[in-house]
């Protein structure tokens, strides 16, 4: 018994059967350099959770045996993790042998059965009957056990035809729903953008005309910062302000030195994913971490013990974090006290005299423009020079904070609009579900009486595969216009 709620009662002229009964895969295999071009479908090509195909190849860019379909063949994807990869092409081709090849006949509705395997039963059912450890893939005839409810041949073709025009109609909507998605991206860009060139705080300036500028506040922070240092703190060079955008009066160019203490944390042990340094009471945040973390952090997956500690640095809460290898400038200001390595750059802003956050959302919109600066290599990354001669828009810090309160209160509005449109995605993916269980228990379609019953339609079967019970071999597919069957996927 497979079915998430066992057997249930079936309408009259449907019975329960096994896929084994109805449908067995192919055998055929081809060499494609034994035939004309011709279309090529790999599981790359095959959508996920639809039944879609995307795409093709040609069979001139394999070389190894393939797999032989026809035009209205059902091919699934027995290879962990897409076991859920299902589609009826409309045309010949050839495939890969990690796909099987179910043949269509007068017997069945395929479209039917792409759709049967679609439904969360059965993509639950292989998830859990997989063997294999490099190479996990679904056995044949552990497939073959699956228990179906079957109907009669023509109300599968009318449930194919009312799932399709649901479907139609529900994909439309998740259409609108992933535009809203992407609009709202761009709003938050828009609405960052808008911040660090000044233009959501122009009414407020207008208002506060007699605020302190920002160069008077960095030559404050100039004065405090090289009494603390003694003397031993690096002169930066002067910053050529020629090529820059414009800023608002009362604003400065500044880096990131001017206003903070920049560094690269640190992990000085070798290997640095030694056991002995792991599992004690300080957080280490990693560059995934920051990835992941939206603003500011608060998880971390790893923490470093007494050992840890010794050969690293703890940073305190309100430290910028950048990374600066692998994903370049991401950011997340710490919402605790943590160690990193040396692929996370750590900015520590000067006691009230900066708004981190402020900084934060900069790095967020100089992101594209951070990441011209490294070198073309396979591990793209930055250093901390160039990092810190990066030239940041500074406003007079009562302006940082009230720019940071409007970023906020607009970036809230699209967090909650996109917590809904989630919601809604989520709610018609239970409803693709839904669709799809009314189907496969007689309550989608109407039942016809003059319908010729299941019970039949197995007989048939049965009597077909006693006279052949060796699946006949077809031929090479069909010299054609390769160009014209790949334009029949669109």
């Amino acid at each position: 018994m497979n079915d998430v709620e066992g057997f249930y009662e079936l309408p009259k002229g449907w019975e329960w059967t096994t896929l084994g009964e109805i449908i067995e895969p192919s055998k055929e295999k081809v060499n494609p350099s034994d035939i004309e071009e011709t279309p090529y479908i790999g599981l790359e090509h095959i959508e996920k959770d639809t039944g879609r195909l995307l795409d093709c190849g040609f069979s001139s860019e394999i070389r190894s045996t393939k797999s032989n379909f026809s035009n209205g063949d059902l091919l699934y994807g027995k290879l962990r993790p897409y076991l859920n990869k299902v589609c009826v092409p409309t045309f010949d081709g050839i495939c890969s042998t990690d796909i099987l090849v179910y043949s269509k006949t007068c017997y069945m509705s395929n479209e039917y059965l792409l759709y049967r395997f679609l439904y969360e039963d059965f993509v639950q059912y292989t998830s859990q009957n997989v063997s294999g450890v490099q190479h996990p893939r679904v056995n044949i005839h552990t497939l073959s056990r699956f228990e179906i409810a079957l109907p009669p041949l023509l109300e599968q073709r009318r449930i194919v035809t009312k799932i399709e025009k649901l479907f139609t109609q529900l994909d439309a909507g998740i259409s609108a729903l992933e535009k809203a998605q992407a609009q709202l991206k761009r709003y938050r860009q828009s609405v960052l953008k808008a911040a660090v060139e000044g233009k959501l705080t122009e009414e407020w300036r207008r208002e506060h005309p007699d605020v302190e500028p920002a160069s008077v506040l960095l030559e404050r922070i100039k004065r405090e910062r090289e009494k603390n240092a003694k003397g031993r703190r690096k002169k930066l060079p002067p910053m050529d302000v020629s090529n820059l955008p414009e800023i608002p009066e009362g604003w400065e160019w500044a880096r990131l030195p001017q206003f903070g203490e920049v560094n690269r944390g640190k992990s000085k042990h070798r290997p640095r994913n030694d056991p002995k340094l792991y599992g004690g009471l300080y957080p280490f945040v990693q560059t995934g971490d920051i990835r992941h973390a939206t603003g500011i952090l608060h998880s971390y997956s790893q923490t470093y013990n007494e050992l840890g500690l010794k050969q690293s640095q703890l940073w305190p809460k309100g430290t910028l974090c950048i990374t600066i290898a692998a994903n370049i400038a991401d950011t997340a200001i710490l919402g605790f006290d943590a160690c990193f390595p040396d692929s996370i750059v750590g900015f520590l802003p000067e006691d009230d005299f900066c708004d981190v956050r402020f900084v934060e959302y900069f790095i967020r919109t100089a992101k594209e423009n951070i990441e011209r600066y490294a070198p073309a290599t396979a591990q793209k990354n930055i250093n901390l020079r160039i990092l810190s001669s990066i030239a940041i828009p500074f406003p007079p810090l009562v302006e940082q904070h009230g720019i940071v309160s409007e970023i906020e209160r607009r970036i809230s509005v699209a967090d909650n609009t996109e917590a809904t449109l989630e919601a809604n995605l989520k709610r018609a993916a239970r409803l693709r579900q839904s669709i799809l269980k009314k189907a496969f228990r007689g309550q989608l379609v109407p039942q016809n009486p003059n319908d010729e019953p299941a019970s039949i339609l197995l007989e048939r079967i049965r009597a077909e595969r006693a006279k052949t019970p060796s699946k006949r071999r077809r031929g090479r597919p069909r010299k054609k216009n390769a160009a014209k069957q790949a334009e029949l996927i669109s």
